[in-house]
């Protein structure tokens, strides 16, 4: 669904529960395996997603469009769900959460402007498929979510696939993950009411965050951190997100 002030899009990832401080590290190392992660019916369906629904709209980032071609989001959703997974909209994933649309994964993430040493945090992990775009195109990635058994899960399906370069912890939103920081980038997979100094904090200067703000009518905003250290914030479009729980 095309994002524009008569027709928010949907996007919608995680948060249920409280902060851990002692919320374990959910390391790829930790898993061995093999997953298939691709299928001549799916690749092509993929293609056409890109062409289609990204780049011919406003998807412009050869980077980005080339990282959304090559991430299986079927193997990121369960297998009933599989034929719809290259179209245009979120899909569920578990404990009321959903995979948000690629439209808005890719838009975020061309947003973000990701370079290939740069160091980004994810926040609402989900089924790891925004973190699996990331990790197609920068050097490290901390994903945070706030729902113990969907992190776990993101954790093995991401080691599975090769993905040594993400790091999923179960965490709170709104408190980021500060061992980590500074980050070229932050994107935010739901919405506060609003944004949360610790994300402002752990964003580098000249780095950029890339969130929902508002509680009902909520605003895709972009923040940039100039080198002095000042915050220049723009309202990209009205989008409808899940709310970001936890603890402010």
């Amino acid at each position: 669904m095309e994002i524009t002030p008569q027709a928010p899009t949907e996007v919608s990832f995680f948060h249920r529960q409280l902060f851990n401080k002692r919320a374990p590290v959910f390391s790829a190392a930790r898993y061995h395996g093999a997953m298939p992660i691709s299928h001549p019916d799916y690749e092509q369906t993929r293609r056409l997603m890109v062409e289609h629904q990204l780049a011919a709209r406003d998807i412009v980032d050869p980077r980005v469009l080339d990282a959304m071609r090559r991430v299986p989001r079927h193997l990121f959703v369960d297998e009933p769900y599989r034929k719809a997974a290259y179209r245009d909209y979120p899909l569920p994933i578990g404990y009321d959460q959903t995979i948000s649309q690629p439209y808005i994964v890719a838009l975020m993430t061309q947003l973000a402007r990701p370079t290939a040493d740069a160091i980004a945090l994810d926040v609402g992990t989900g089924c790891g498929y925004q973190a699996a775009v990331l990790g197609e195109l920068v050097s490290d990635v901390y994903s945070i979510e706030i729902i113990e058994p969907l992190a776990e899960r993101a954790t093995r399906r991401l080691a599975e696939m090769g993905y040594s370069n993400v790091h999923v912890q179960r965490g709170d939103g709104h408190r980021g993950w500060p061992e980590h920081a500074p980050y070229d980038f932050i994107l935010a997979a739901a919405a506060p009411g609003h944004v949360p100094p610790a994300l402002e904090e752990q964003l580098k200067p000249g780095g950029r965050l890339v969130i929902p703000v508002g509680e009902g009518y909520q605003e895709l905003l972009l923040i940039e951190k100039r080198p002095d250290g000042q915050l220049a914030q723009r309202s990209i479009s009205p989008v409808a997100f899940v709310p970001m729980t936890g603890r402010e």
